[in-house]
């Protein structure tokens, strides 16, 4: 029968497969887990993902503006800079009483994304025509943009106040793009 070396029997018949450590190797391992284990302990846990992002974007799902909302974005500055959540209505979705999961699911990401990215800023685009306000409010907007500015003026205004009684160091913008995308800030 034959017998199959490993490396601890090459080791214990003398040979040089591998060497144990010796005392200093042993305490500088040591020392080494042992300061790791303190760092641990000093430092926050933040659970950051690789890289950073500056905002968060909060934008309507409407297929109409998706690239003109991209587009935005990247003539701010801010392509593959932020983090986006997207709900019908944008704003509207995330304060309103018909779907409050909507809202809870919002303010869920908004933490995440500061503890994730560390996001200083959140960025809120709603926009005209929105099929979202007309179904949730019952009520078509198109035809006096006076009155469409006003309310989703109202409605993002409502926004901002709830994301800084929760997190007051955070910037927030407002505003409403238009279908030609163009943006309106407001508030």
């Amino acid at each position: 029968m034959q017998h199959m070396n490993c490396s601890c029997e090459t080791y214990l018949s003398g040979g040089s497969a591998f060497a144990p450590p010796n005392r200093r190797q042993f305490l500088k391992l040591g020392a080494l887990g042992a300061a790791a284990a303190l760092l641990d302990l000093v430092l926050p846990r933040f659970a950051f993902a690789a890289g950073s992002a500056d905002a968060l974007l909060l934008n309507c799902i409407d297929y109409r503006l998706t690239d003109k909302v991209t587009a935005y974005m990247a003539g701010r500055g801010l392509a593959e800079n932020y983090d986006q959540f997207i709900l019908a209505g944008a704003a509207l979705g995330a304060v309103t009483s018909e779907y409050p999961d909507w809202g809870k699911s919002f303010r869920d990401h908004l933490a995440l994304a500061i503890k994730l990215h560390g996001i200083h800023r959140v960025v809120v685009i709603d926009h005209r025509d929105c099929g979202a306000y007309k179904l949730i409010l019952g009520k078509d907007l198109a035809g006096d943009p006076a009155e469409e500015t006003k309310i989703h003026g109202q409605i993002l205004a409502r926004l901002k106040r709830q994301i800084l009684t929760h997190h007051p160091a955070l910037a927030v913008e407002t505003g409403i793009m238009a279908l030609d995308g163009s943006v309106q800030m407001l508030g």
